[in-house]
């Protein structure tokens, strides 16, 4: 009997990757072989959409991947929200909360005179970047001299790190779940105008051609799949700075 094979398309991230270990790790203690794609977020959902990829880990849907999945979400069956992940810009927690509680106290000049002018974001496709250039318009952030910047995984942290080494004042957008909450203290900032959307949940998509390919109690087990906000942040750890591999990670949870 010829083993069934599946493609799971993961989005670049770090995080995403320590949950598709989960996900991967469960396919294979059913006999599934699996082989990951990591992949851009708008090219992860293309390559969902064409059928080169199985499964994907995992859409924030509605506010961050909505766009995306909408042409083609007829052909795919959600099959479990793993946690549920939001955007958001975060300030050390040593910066006062009395100065800044709120994006908007980002455009108050003796705040604007502390912060470190850069705004070291992801790439361009990333919710968070979208929202955050929304901040920067409504609250006319430019104008006080700070400037957004689309980045890797590496620069967003290593940014923040390196300002919070230092104890300077700094803003970084960010999301939960992410490893740099296991290890650091960052306040989130009130987003009273509701630009970066709120929760949403991360949701394994199937497409729903590759359903057959599933035994039964697989299936069972991948809707059950919750491991929440606070189990990803820790795999993501585990994965980010403690150098382990997904599926490693994934075992440390008794996956």
């Amino acid at each position: 009997m010829t083993q069934a094979h599946l493609t799971l398309i993961s989005i670049d991230l770090s995080f995403h990757a320590a949950s598709a270990g989960l996900v991967a790790a469960v396919l294979e203690k059913h006999g599934i072989s699996v082989s990951e794609w990591r992949a851009p977020h708008e090219r992860a959902f293309e390559l969902l959409a064409s059928g080169q990829g199985d499964i994907l880990c995992s859409a924030w849907l509605p506010g961050s991947h909505g766009a995306y999945l909408a042409p083609f979400e007829q052909e795919v069956e959600k099959l479990a929200v793993l946690y549920t992940p939001y955007a958001m810009w975060g300030v050390p927690d040593y910066v006062p909360v009395e100065a800044v509680s709120t994006l908007a106290d980002l455009a108050k000049p003796e705040v604007a005179a502390r912060m470190i002018k850069t705004i070291q974001g992801i790439n361009p496709g990333a919710g968070i970047s979208r929202f955050s250039r929304e901040i920067m318009a409504r609250y006319r952030l430019d104008e006080l001299g700070y400037h957004f910047e689309n980045g890797s995984l590496e620069d967003c942290v290593g940014a923040y790190e390196q300002a919070a080494a230092r104890g300077d004042w700094v803003v970084a957008p960010l999301w939960q779940p992410q490893y740099l909450h296991w290890t650091q203290r960052i306040r989130e900032l009130s987003d009273p105008d509701k630009l970066l959307r709120g929760k949403d949940e991360a949701t394994l998509l199937i497409r729903k051609t590759a359903l057959a390919k599933l035994p039964a109690l697989a299936l069972k087990e991948l809707r059950a799949l919750a491991p929440g906000n606070q189990a990803i942040c820790y795999l993501d750890h585990l994965t980010g700075h403690q150098g382990l591999t997904p599926r490693e990670a994934a075992a440390q949870l008794g996956q």
